[in-house]
């Protein structure tokens, strides 16, 4: 744990990747299918913890449910608000049989969850309980892209401070596999096309209902190495011109998002502000562009 921001290149952990990525999935689904839904699919992201990440707590009848992945003892754990346990081994297996332990996990605790078993926002996806083909697991690797997750939490909640509008948690979503926090105008947005592989368009017509800026953490899948990046919608005019730091950070017209490359964040002598200075200036200038309420928007500090 001396290295905060350790280094994540995407090819000596792809497999691992893949495989955790519908891993986290089938654990979010149970999570989607436990929780009343709340604006903009706020209720399904997982959540930091000290060693990994977290459903939070689910309601089961009138019991409590709560998952965990811990990546420090690599291992899935399912507790209850009865005193039960049930606990899996993080270790190289099929996601058909990660799947299959999982809802033997939770019947050994009298717990019947039936989720939708096709993956969410991937390409070509294939069921849960028949897939074989994704089953790497490299611990260093999983233990490493949860560092990069807590460190990346920790700043982003100071950013999400200095903001008294509505704004999302900084959360994780499993389905595109990013941790993210989200900004909001306050007014409405223009309806949002859809168009998300194996994503029902009401569900993102919902989630872009009003004007943000949001920004995040993803580990690079189709973009070749981790990132961080930051995003408005609708994207003002100009957008794509406006001067944002630090250097290293570009507009990425393939994906209509600022990108900073994280190692450019991992090299830095001050990470934190370097980070800052990315979610700042990329908020600054969406929120310039499209005439937020700046000022009204703007959280004063109690420190």
């Amino acid at each position: 744990m001396t290295d905060a921001w350790p280094s994540l290149p995407l090819e000596a952990w792809q497999d691992t990747y893949t495989t955790l990525h519908l891993w986290t999935q089938i654990i979010g689904k149970i999570r989607l299918v436990q929780t009343p839904w709340i604006n903009h699919s706020w209720h399904i992201p997982l959540y930091l913890t000290a060693r990994g990440l977290t459903t939070s707590t689910m309601p089961y009848g009138n019991r409590i449910v709560q998952i965990d992945f811990d990546f420090v003892a690599h291992q899935l754990i399912i507790a209850t608000s009865d005193g039960q346990t049930q606990t899996l081994p993080l270790e190289p297996r099929s996601v058909a049989d990660f799947y299959a332990a999982v809802m033997a996990a939770l019947a050994n605790l009298d717990i019947a969850i039936a989720i939708n078993t096709l993956p969410n926002e991937i390409a070509d996806p294939i069921a849960f309980e028949k897939d074989e083909t994704h089953a790497a697991y490299d611990a260093d690797y999983a233990h490493r892209f949860w560092r990069i997750l807590l460190q990346s939490e920790r700043v982003f909640s100071d950013f999400r401070s200095h903001f008294c509008g509505k704004v999302s948690p900084v959360h994780f979503f499993w389905g595109s596999f990013d941790l993210a926090v989200t900004r909001f105008s306050g007014r409405t947005a223009p309806e949002h096309p859809g168009g998300v592989p194996h994503l029902p368009d009401d569900v993102a017509k919902e989630a872009y209902s009003h004007e943000v800026s949001s920004a995040g953490f993803w580990p690079g899948a189709g973009l070749g190495y981790p990132a961080f990046y930051s995003y408005a919608y609708p994207t003002p005019d100009k957008f794509k011109e406006a001067p944002v730091r630090p250097e290293a950070a570009f507009f990425l017209d393939a994906m209509g998002e600022f990108i900073l490359p994280y190692d450019a964040v991992r090299e830095a002598t001050d990470p934190d502000q370097t980070l800052l200075a990315f979610l700042e200036s990329t908020y600054a200038a969406a929120a310039n562009l499209a005439n937020w309420d700046q000022v009204a928007l703007r959280q004063t500090s109690f420190k």
